[in-house]
């Protein structure tokens, strides 16, 4: 059975090792026939520039991190992000508004929070 997975990191990855946990975590729910996306919200949204090496397991996200770029998997990020953070492009990156983002979460089957 299908379904759709919503991996939702909102965690500093400056202050825990949450949000390199639930990176992981994504990454090995992508390999099923479920579909998966992940929002990053907060300060977890600087997984996606070069600030990662600072932050908390940033050996884990060293591993992952490629593989998720690899795999094209949608990250949708609030609108504006783009203006705050220096996003790398190698990511498949979308920018919504927070009635998207709640658009989303009520539509998925399955919702991780980190």
């Amino acid at each position: 059975m299908s379904f759709t997975i919503l991996v939702i990191i909102k965690q500093d990855p400056f202050a825990s090792h949450r949000a390199a946990e639930g990176l992981r975590i994504a990454m090995g729910l992508s390999t099923g026939t479920s579909t998966l996306s992940i929002i990053l919200l907060g300060k977890a949204r600087s997984l996606l520039t070069d600030d990662f090496f600072d932050a908390i397991d940033a050996e884990i996200l060293e591993k992952h991190l490629p593989v998720i770029q690899e795999l094209k998997i949608p990250i949708i990020v609030p609108l504006g992000t783009s203006q705050s953070f220096t996003l790398d492009p190698g990511f498949s990156v979308t920018e919504a508004s927070l009635s998207s983002l709640n658009t989303q979460i009520t539509a998925s089957d399955r919702v991780l929070v980190f």
